[in-house]
């Protein structure tokens, strides 16, 4: 798995989303590649924001014995694996206020570098590892830049 917290990963990241226009579409699913900009973000906004309210205890529980591996590990996604409603955007987006939202969120992260995530509580699974913050990052980003064709 590629590092996220590495300058030439990022580069290469912002480099695909780069060559995204408010006309590509998807190779599949039914975002349009607006949507999918803010749905990349939302891993980001539970990092950084307070947007989101945090699963209650049972819920984490589930996310943490059911969920977590598969978003942590290094296997990729599968085409067209369903989204928790948190993730899920509905309404059109602003093409380039996406766009860049990301590419600060991608150039933070990076910037924070991977000590900043040792052991990071996140919003569902509890603490992670970096190796798992980049993980979930980079995995997602690749798998929805992959839809798109860059």
């Amino acid at each position: 798995m590629k590092n996220i917290f590495d300058s030439e990963v990022t580069a290469e990241l912002i480099g695909r989303i780069n060559r995204l226009t408010p006309a590509t579409r998807p190779l599949w699913g039914k975002m349009s590649v607006s949507q999918m900009l803010a749905h990349c973000c939302v891993s980001y906004e539970q990092v950084y924001e307070n947007k989101y309210p945090k699963p209650g205890f049972l819920k984490t529980l589930l996310l943490q014995l059911f969920v977590k591996r598969m978003v942590v590990n290094e296997t990729p996604y599968k085409r067209n694996i369903p989204t928790t409603p948190d993730f899920k955007v509905q309404d059109n987006r602003n093409f380039e206020a996406e766009k860049q939202r990301l590419i600060t969120y991608i150039r933070k992260t990076q910037q924070l570098g991977r000590s900043s995530f040792e052991n990071r509580p996140s919003h569902s699974f509890g603490p992670l590892t970096s190796q798992e913050w980049n993980n979930l990052f980079y995995k997602h980003l690749d798998h929805h830049l992959t839809q798109f064709g860059v």
